[in-house]
């Protein structure tokens, strides 16, 4: 998750092989902890009132279509279509009971590849759109449409609205694995209409560094006025604001 997000693929079958190649091996260790609980106050409740299915849009390593597994007792989809964070996905899910994983599905397509038409009523895109181009948002917007069922809601996870006005570093927790520690740093800068972020990673031994790893993804920002149109194209309308500005709810018209 956080802001690596799985790109599309040329066509099913077909796919990126070193998309996350590096920061998969973090992610788990260094983010996921964090972002469970964010997303926990930012959809249980709307999973759980799920009465149709669920929609995890750029699943990641699996901390929505878990969440929603647990929460709801409807079937629940989640589209990765990056082999790297897909792997973890699927390891979490087998360890799960055989009554929980009947329930899910993993497309490792992009979803306007998936094919999927009406199997939600609840979908949600968390850590995603930032990192699509804009006329992959736009499609986007479409797949979810048609996967979701008339009325249906979607949640999205708002990207930057604007580019940052100069460079920044955040540091990532760090993590201790036996004799190894684990941590790193994520610089975001303006690049003419994108975001760059670099992802550094290192592991150190008794403060000797042993391994350093950097990767670089790039964020699109977009304003919520300028999604809401969007999304209009696609007749799913803005729904009231909701408690906590950072994710957009909108609806699918009915029929």
């Amino acid at each position: 998750m956080t802001v690596m997000s799985a790109p599309s693929i040329d066509h099913p079958g077909r796919e990126s092989q070193d998309a996350y190649a590096v920061s998969a091996e973090f992610y788990d260790l260094l983010q996921a902890e964090r972002d469970e609980v964010r997303v926990r106050a930012l959809y249980r409740d709307d999973v759980a009132g799920a009465r149709v299915g669920v929609l995890d849009v750029g699943a990641g390593t699996g901390r929505v279509t878990l969440m929603s597994l647990l929460e709801s007792r409807v079937p629940v989809h989640a589209v990765e279509p990056a082999r790297c964070m897909r792997t973890p996905l699927m390891t979490r899910l087998a360890s799960l009971s055989a009554e929980l994983t009947t329930r899910v599905t993993v497309h490792p397509y992009a979803l306007d590849e998936a094919g999927l038409r009406a199997v939600a009523d609840v979908a949600v895109c968390h850590n995603t759109v930032a990192c699509l181009r804009p006329t992959s948002r736009r499609a986007l917007w479409h797949a979810v449409a048609e996967a979701l069922v008339p009325t249906g809601a979607l949640l999205v996870q708002l990207p930057p609205a604007r580019l940052p006005r100069h460079e920044t570093t955040r540091a990532l927790p760090t993590r201790k694995i036996g004799r190894h520690e684990y941590g790193g740093s994520i610089m975001t800068s303006p690049d003419v209409d994108r975001i760059r972020a670099r992802f550094d990673y290192w592991v150190r031994e008794s403060g000797r560094v042993l391994r350093r790893h950097d990767e670089t993804f790039w964020m699109w920002p977009a304003s919520r006025t300028e999604l809401i149109v969007e999304l209009e194209e696609a007749g799913l309308v803005a729904l009231p604001e909701r408690r906590d500005p950072a994710v957009l709810a909108v609806r699918r018209a009915g029929p």
